[in-house]
């Protein structure tokens, strides 16, 4: 430690007149020492105030520079270095270092700027700002066979990725074809994850997304997919579902999946295919949110449901109904859920049996399949009157609605649910389907539904209630006295907030209710007649025109 603090001397003095043999050896002293024991001749080093003089030491044309940048690095090693290498301005010189030809010295600067900034957001962001994303592209082209700087610049992205300000520059650079050039000439499995890094924050970005997929990212990966999905070594397994996972990311953008769909005639789309019956639970699964993911827009769905793609899905699900894989099950729904948007593809994929296949999942306790499944169930009857009917008389089908109406913990089923009951008696408009709902308790979980802070699901309820009230208002009258459904309704039609088409509704179902003696009772003790007169006045002519009506009504049977 005291040739370190000899050396640490030494070097404030020759740092002063920059005569480089004294310079070098003193450096090499320290290099030397912070081998040895790197935290306690780091201390030193801060302690006897060397940090400040670096920068003047770190010249493009000196020959020292490659070790005081090395010497920075292995300071900024320790944590609580880093700090005192930023206020020593260590970052400005280090960041021109980068436009340096000399090899030694990139891969010593990217060492010391990537110690310095680890972890540390605000930093990254710095060099951000200062440029340096173009800067190490650049130079990942230039000395892409020099694999150590090839691994620091992999090693910069990967950690500058993170951030959501480094997207837009790193899109406005020809990254995406360097990181493609440099995946297709790795051979080791180490090399090609290091690359994987990079690319899965990168591809979240849809401008990268596009460009990745132009510089031919994809063929690459169908190649790992097909050199992995037998292999059985831990190293094949992680390379699989690595690349199954980016291709299905790739998808996510609008342009990328609309260049790789092809009017379904790409090769990529129909290799994405053939996933599907794989024995690989992997591929299966990203098979089933590729397609998920293709159908997204109704063309690609109508082309899809023709082609013949709700079988291959039908049978995957069909494979996972006894301890299936959850994942698997959610991905396949998800495809068919999105599959079955377009009106035109309901009809068809009802008589391929979706209905039938996605019901055997109903006594599924995985939140996310029960989601999925709801979704799915309520596409498909949409307009479908006959299949809602079907579906609305399954006395199974509506005891279980009933259950997840009450999940709380899973906010999303429970309103799938509520939607998925709502559904059923409105695209039905069937006595049966009503009478099915009251019998299973369902009434009430409506009127809480015509509660809810989403006026959609609000206004469901309100036409469901209206149809129960229209259709069966003696068999419901008891669930609509013990849900406070009047209570309900004054609250809706008081509240200033409620937009029109809730006002509208909310009157339609106080007419049809009026048949009931204890409903209209309860109408009459919460004087209705005043809030629905200020209706008159409303903006909206059709709610005005309805409070009119209403107010007649009201008049009429007081």
């Amino acid at each position: 430690m005291d040739n370190l603090s000899e050396a640490l001397d030494k070097l404030k003095l020759a740092s002063s007149d920059s005569t480089s043999d004294s310079v070098e050896s003193c450096l090499d002293c320290l290099l030397k020492a912070l081998a040895n024991n790197n935290t306690e001749a780091s201390v030193k080093i801060q302690e006897m105030g060397v940090l400040p003089l670096l920068p003047s030491l770190l010249s493009p044309q000196s020959s020292c520079t490659p070790k005081v940048a090395n010497v920075i690095a292995e300071v900024a090693k320790n944590e609580f270095m880093r700090s005192s290498c930023v206020e020593a301005g260590l970052i400005p010189p280090l960041v021109q270092l980068l436009n340096s030809s000399d090899q030694e010295v990139l891969l010593q600067t990217g060492r010391a700027l990537g110690n310095i900034c680890y972890d540390s957001h605000s930093l990254q962001a710095q060099l951000i700002n200062m440029g340096v994303i173009p800067t190490l592209v650049k130079l990942l082209g230039i000395h892409s066979h020099n694999t150590a700087l090839t691994e620091m610049c992999l090693i910069a992205f990967g950690n500058l990725a993170e951030l959501e300000s480094s997207k837009e520059q790193f899109a406005s650079t020809n990254i995406a074809e360097e990181l493609v050039r440099l995946f297709q000439k790795q051979t080791e499995h180490e090399k090609k994850e290091m690359i994987f890094e990079v690319l899965a924050p990168l591809a979240e970005n849809d401008v990268i997304k596009l460009q990745l997929v132009e510089a031919g990212l994809v063929e690459c990966l169908l190649q790992v997919v097909a050199q992995t999905v037998d292999g059985e070594r831990e190293e094949d397994i992680a390379q699989l579902k690595t690349a199954s996972d980016l291709m299905v990311l790739l998808l996510l953008g609008d342009e990328s999946m609309q260049k790789l769909f092809e009017g379904g005639k790409g090769s990529v789309f129909q290799r994405v295919l053939s996933w599907i019956p794989s024995h690989n639970h992997q591929l299966q699964l990203a098979g089933a949110l590729a397609i998920a993911n293709f159908a997204r827009n109704d063309g690609n769905c109508i082309h899809m449901v023709d082609t013949g793609i709700v079988q291959k899905l039908l049978d995957l699900l069909d494979r996972h109904v006894e301890e299936g894989n959850v994942t698997v099950q959610h991905a396949a729904l998800s495809a068919l859920r999105n599959l079955a948007i377009p009106v035109v593809n309901k009809s068809k994929m009802l008589s391929a049996g979706v209905a039938d296949v996605v019901l055997k999942f109903l006594q599924s306790e995985m939140p996310p399949v029960q989601f999925k499944l709801l979704g799915t169930l309520r596409m498909l009857i949409d307009t479908q009157a006959e299949a809602a009917d079907q579906l609305g008389t399954n006395g199974k089908l509506v005891e279980r609605l009933v259950e997840w109406c009450e999940a709380k913990d899973h906010a999303g089923v429970m309103g799938e649910s509520n939607r998925l009951l709502s559904a059923l008696i409105r695209h039905s408009k069937s006595k049966e389907v009503v009478r099915t709902v009251i019998q299973g308790a369902g009434v009430k979980h409506l009127v809480t539904m015509a509660t809810s802070e989403h006026m959609i699901m609000q206004n469901e309820a309100l036409v469901a209630l209206g149809l129960i009230a229209s259709l069966d208002l003696v068999a419901a009258e008891k669930d609509f006295v013990g849900a406070s459904l009047v209570s309900v309704l004054h609250k809706l039609l008081s509240d200033e907030r409620s937009a029109p088409e809730i006002k509208y509704n909310s009157m339609i179902l106080i007419c049809a209710v009026m048949g009931s003696e204890p409903l209209h009772k309860e109408v009459q003790s919460l004087a209705f007649i005043d809030v629905v007169s200020k209706l008159r006045a409303h903006e909206n002519k059709t709610v005005s025109h309805q409070a009119s009506l209403t107010e007649q009504r009201l008049t009429a049977q007081s």
